[in-house]
């Protein structure tokens, strides 16, 4: 728009006029190390190492493969980079380089994607792309506040794996040990072998139920999505094209605390359990399990366990892909303690979630 006002000393500019660009090349593969000198960029992901680079502090967008096109990244001092990645390198003097990260990882160049059987960008469109750059050092000063906030989200991001790893420890010193608060040592016999006194062995299918209720009308939902990470997450948040469909009234309803997980695609552990604090609502296909008064925390963990993993193994059907239907769910059999351990054990958890949540 040629009648917009830009800050003194911006100016309109192409891509293409402020750096040159590569594709990266195919390495040997038999010179390829599990570690070594220079990380191996293929595509999305580290494939390797490699004794050569072809790179040098330079930013890489993903080309072309199964996921991640139009990411981007920037190399360390000095990395290999496949042909499954473009390689940008900026001029120094007009350009620098984490202004620019930062401002491709807010304008997404998924947008650049072809369209073909094989999602891929090209260098002539990188060319092409029209940005207004600010003087040099209000791109360095613009950097530095986006690093400063990236380093604030790095550490808190590390202690919340530190509380998802302590409460981990907890689960396992409390129900697989059985060094819990209060504990005697009494045991007594049960199908799955010693179990303290005052626990019970039940199934799934006992400790809660199905949830079928439809939107309808609601307006108020949002669509959730189970992954292979064992979340449910926000659909909108997670992926970058919206994968649902635009009328929700057939979508099942979802509350805060149900889990939910994809009948076909339990084979890759995508189960979880709404903690969003939002009223979702999941595809017709899912399975919505609405569980009992304080079990839900601790099922949790059990739906993450070695001991669901091959329950599922036993009871989903399908030649090529796994299908675990409600009624297999629900004949899981599980430990289930006493009211008073689950209760304290929630008291514990809700204290992490929170802080994790306000993290």
């Amino acid at each position: 728009d040629q009648t917009t006002t830009i800050p003194k000393g911006w100016k309109m500019t192409t891509l293409g006029e402020v750096a040159n660009f590569c594709y990266g090349k195919m390495p040997d593969k038999s010179k390829l190390k599990v570690n070594g000198k220079y990380p191996v960029y293929s595509g999305y992901q580290v494939s390797g190492y490699y004794d050569e680079f072809n790179s040098n502090e330079d930013l890489i967008v993903v080309a072309r493969g199964v996921g991640g096109t139009g990411d981007v990244k920037i190399s360390p001092k000095k990395s290999y980079v496949t042909n499954l990645s473009i390689i940008i390198k900026l001029d120094q003097g007009t350009a620098y380089k984490k202004y620019f990260y930062y401002k491709f990882l807010l304008n997404n160049l998924r947008y650049l994607d072809s369209g073909s059987a094989q999602s891929q960008i090209v260098i002539s469109d990188l060319k092409g792309i029209q940005l207004l750059l600010p003087p040099l050092p209000e791109q360095r000063a613009i950097a530095a506040v986006l690093s400063s906030l990236d380093d604030k989200i790095e550490l808190l991001r590390e202690q919340n794996k530190t509380l998802e790893a302590i409460a981990q420890a907890i689960f396992k010193e409390w129900f697989v040990k059985f060094n819990f608060p209060g504990a005697t040592g009494k045991m007594i016999d049960s199908e799955l072998g010693k179990i303290p006194e005052g626990w019970k062995v039940g199934r799934l299918g006992e400790v809660g139920k199905q949830i079928t209720e439809r939107v309808k009308n609601q307006e108020n939902r949002q669509v959730l999505s189970a992954v292979n990470t064992g979340n449910l997450v926000l659909s909108e948040d997670y992926f970058t094209k919206q994968v649902f469909s635009k009328t929700l009234e057939k979508y099942i309803i979802c509350e805060p605390g149900d889990f939910a997980y994809n009948p076909a695609r339990i084979n890759i552990g995508s189960i979880g359990r709404n903690n969003n604090n939002v009223l979702g609502a999941v595809s017709p296909v899912y399975i919505v399990f609405r569980p009992n008064e304080k079990i839900d925390r601790y099922l949790e963990y059990i739906l993450k366990s070695k001991d669901f993993n091959r329950h599922v193994e036993k009871f989903a059907n399908g030649s090529v892909r796994q299908v675990l239907n409600y009624d297999g769910f629900s004949r899981f059999k599980l430990l289930i303690p006493s009211d008073e351990i689950l209760e304290k054990f929630n008291e514990i958890i809700l204290d992490f979630d929170n802080k994790i949540n306000f993290n």
